[in-house]
């Protein structure tokens, strides 16, 4: 039986790993103690931890833009059978694999992997992670059908940052082109632009508002079942036809009428 790292060997490990975005709770020494948003993500994920299954048994779990692993260990104290965390950046992989190994869950799995290149997986999974990512993608939309089409089994657990209007408004089958009107009502689906940067961080491109998030989900083909806080999306893989199509995905979403 391996020994328990001491306090003392466990800060000096996180430090030679820092900084951390995931304060996460290792023994009793937490990651990131001093974090700018308090306890996060934990604080946030007790606010809607309610919304998923309490037991993940016989489960998988794909965990996109994992970062220090908060969410795959969540995920691995409901039991879940499997659990893959992939994260582009091999300084968060790094933290999430010894999270993973010092709380005991080693048959957690982490891999360098973009979003965009989740058909490489080859499978699906039970319960995609999709948590804090779509706002720092160049092709959000994109990367929304590429879930959809490769590897959502069953349910999607979505969050993104929202700026703008809170307001939804219905939606209408179609917008007169010489009504232009529609367009700046508070409640449309809206994506608003980053340049530069947003936060001092210039991987921020696409920040959506609420109807904007929801419109998109909807049409990558996810049935939002419940929004148990705000910007947090629990969906599900909806039976319906799939509204639109991306690069190399004609094949699977037919063309809209005006397309064809």
């Amino acid at each position: 039986m391996n020994r328990l790292p001491s306090p003392r060997e466990l800060r000096a490990d996180i430090e030679a790993l820092g900084p951390w975005f995931h304060n996460i709770d290792i023994h009793g020494v937490w990651t990131a103690p001093d974090h700018f948003l308090g306890d996060y993500p934990g604080a946030k994920f007790r606010r809607f931890a309610r919304a998923l299954p309490k037991d993940l048994r016989g489960m998988s779990v794909l965990d996109i833009g994992c970062n220090a692993g908060f969410y795959s260990m969540e995920m691995k104290r409901r039991g879940a059978d499997y659990v893959l965390g992939v994260d582009s950046d091999d300084h968060y992989l790094a933290q999430a694999r010894f999270v993973a190994e010092a709380l005991g869950y080693a048959d957690v799995e982490f891999r360098r992997l973009s979003v965009y290149d989740v058909a490489l997986l080859g499978r699906r999974f039970d319960l995609v992670i999709f948590m804090g990512v779509f706002y720092h993608l160049r092709h959000p939309l994109l990367a929304l059908d590429l879930i959809r089409e490769h590897v959502a089994g069953d349910l999607l657990l979505f969050q993104s940052l929202t700026r703008g209007s809170r307001r939804v408004a219905p939606v209408k089958p179609d917008y007169e082109f010489d009504d232009p009107d529609d367009f700046g009502r508070p409640g449309y689906p809206k994506l608003h632009f980053v340049e530069h940067q947003f936060a001092h961080d210039w991987t921020n491109w696409w920040i959506p508002n609420r109807a904007a998030t929801e419109a998109m989900l909807r049409s990558a083909g996810f049935a939002i079942e419940a929004g148990p806080v705000d910007e947090v999306y629990l969906c599900r893989v909806a039976d319906i036809p799939y509204q639109g199509w991306g690069p190399g995905l004609g094949a699977v979403y037919p063309a809209r009428k005006a397309d064809t």
